[in-house]
């Protein structure tokens, strides 16, 4: 019989993990926050709309071209791992099914994938969880708030890419890990949507 885990330690443990994520955190968040008060204050004129709420939405639909490519390429690294390697290529959803065209990870009995897949897996889902929630709120900004405060959004695109660059990286290292890409990615979106909560509650315009 196996010794039962030790519950100091696992705490212990834990407790180390968590501080590497609010670590992590905190640093995606001062980054965000930097450089959106930095963006809106100084409204650098390379990264404003033309005048007018339809040239803002346009201009912001162009910017939220960058999150969709991080979503197209996950997408692409999921799939071309899975056309190169014979445990994978049927897919989870066949994978131990024993249905027609269920290939050989039905015939060898496996469910799950092999763990890069399931890496890629975890990143393709949160990349599009992350991209359902940021582009919307770039055209909520663009068509809400002043034209001086636009260049947030090409600020919160890029922190997006780069968020998912560090994501990816750190993935396999575990939480601490991936908290600031995860944070990068995240934070910028829930800035500017809190902004334009606040900013329609107040009026601004």
């Amino acid at each position: 019989m196996r010794p039962p885990p030790d519950r100091h330690t696992t705490a212990v443990t834990h407790r180390a993990v968590q501080r590497g994520v609010l670590r992590g955190m905190g640093i995606g968040m001062a980054i965000t926050l930097l450089l959106l008060v930095l963006m809106i204050a100084l409204a650098p004129r390379a990264l404003l709309p033309l005048i007018g709420p339809t040239a803002s939405l346009v201009a912001a639909l162009h910017w939220a071209l960058l999150p969709v490519w991080c979503l197209a390429i996950a997408i692409g690294v999921m799939a071309r791992h899975r056309f190169l390697h014979a445990e994978d290529i049927d897919g989870s959803g066949l994978a131990g099914s024993g249905l027609p065209g269920g290939g050989m990870t039905a015939s060898r009995g496996m469910t799950g994938g092999s763990w890069t897949a399931r890496i890629y897996q975890a990143i393709l889902q949160n990349t599009l969880e992350q991209v359902v929630l940021a582009i919307p709120t770039y055209l909520i900004w663009a068509v809400t708030l002043p034209r001086e405060w636009q260049a947030a959004v090409p600020a919160a695109a890029i922190l997006f890419v780069v968020g998912r660059i560090l994501f990816w990286r750190g993935y396999s290292g575990g939480a601490p890990s991936r908290a600031l890409g995860f944070a990068l990615t995240f934070y910028p979106t829930l800035v500017l949507a809190l902004v334009a909560i606040v900013a329609a509650l107040v009026g601004l315009r």
